[in-house]
């Protein structure tokens, strides 16, 4: 049954309001899996605040060149689906990664971050990633090390002080 000409211009709308949306697009080839498969990854995917989605080529396609998004001739060949990262691309990349992990026919054909064309290594390097908040303590961590090390330098010379004088105090009462 034919798509309508109506139809085709909504679901290509729809295609680029994720886009614009979205902070990565990860296409990937699905052929052969069934529905179990395909949902038990839509819900892992849906769980790191992504989307999971089987799309018709030409009108992805289209909706990729509306965007100003070129992608190779070869992400919109044999069946597709696309993965949206709406909050955290990292997590979204791992979710899909780990739902796949042990599915053949699930290939990874390449995908976008920001606007900017990423290589099948470059997804999977993405999905190596720690998710953002573990970033962030990272992070944090890297700058309060400076502080609490001028902490500890600072109050190391009272501590010893306060050393010096315990052991005196023993040292005197022992002595008495």
């Amino acid at each position: 049954m034919a798509i309508s000409r109506e139809r085709k211009d909504a679901v290509i709308a729809q295609y680029q309001e994720w886009m614009g949306r979205s902070q990565a697009v990860l296409l990937v080839e699905y052929t052969g899996l069934n529905v179990k498969n395909l949902d038990a990854i839509r819900a892992k995917v849906r769980e790191s605040g992504g989307e999971f989605h089987i799309v018709k080529n030409t009108l992805v396609r289209r909706a990729f060149q509306n965007a100003g998004m070129e992608a190779p001739a070869e992400y919109f060949e044999k069946s597709t689906a696309i993965t949206f990262a709406f909050s955290d691309p990292a997590a979204t990349a791992k979710a899909l990664a780990e739902s796949t992990k042990g599915l053949e026919p699930v290939k990874v054909k390449g995908g976008f971050l920001d606007k900017q064309s990423l290589s099948v290594a470059q997804v999977k390097v993405l999905a190596d990633l720690p998710p953002l908040p573990v970033v962030r303590s990272q992070l944090l961590g890297v700058l309060q090390a400076p502080a609490g090390k001028l902490v500890r330098t600072i109050a190391e010379p009272a501590r010893s002080l306060a050393s010096v004088f315990r052991a005196y105090a023993d040292t005197a009462q022992a002595a008495a």
